[in-house]
């Protein structure tokens, strides 16, 4: 489902503070040898990164279900600003071609870095609460690749 003109899109936000600095964090998360150590929720398994660091460039990853089904997430980043903040739109491959906007921010706090995720565009609140489950899962997984968990 795709939001219409008439309804708003739904957003999500999702924090999580890991004891690691945001220079380590933003490399993890933009690194495809680091991502596919720490990437997914509980039953998910990352099958591969692709990642074309630069304002423009894209991305995918591989989602790997414990049903056997595999999608990839795709899209572009539209901002980049080391090791502070991304900015990249979400489309799963297959599905449908409305693109979600995904915000990442790496917030230093002391000796440890605060995540936060804002998702927009989400076409429903299943979706979003999909989205949620998903972020919750990728960070402890993020947390735990870092030695925080």
């Amino acid at each position: 489902m795709v939001p219409d003109a008439e309804s708003p899109a739904i957003s999500l936000v999702v924090r999580r503070t890991i004891r690691a600095t945001a220079a380590r964090l933003f490399a993890a998360w933009t690194d495809p040898a680091q991502i596919v150590r720490w990437w997914g929720p509980s039953g998910v398994r990352c099958t591969g990164a692709e990642v074309d660091l630069r304002e423009g460039g894209g991305y995918r990853i591989g989602n790997r279900f414990a049903d056997g089904r595999e999608v990839w997430i795709i899209g572009t980043y539209e901002r980049i600003d080391a090791p502070h903040r991304l900015v990249f739109t979400w489309r799963l491959e297959p599905g449908p071609d409305h693109a979600e906007r995904v915000s990442v921010r790496f917030e230093p706090r002391g000796e440890a870095t605060e995540i936060v995720i804002v998702h927009e565009r989400i076409a429903s609140a299943e979706a979003r609460a999909s989205h949620e489950a998903g972020w919750d899962g990728c960070l402890e997984g993020l947390a735990r690749f870092a030695g925080d968990a």
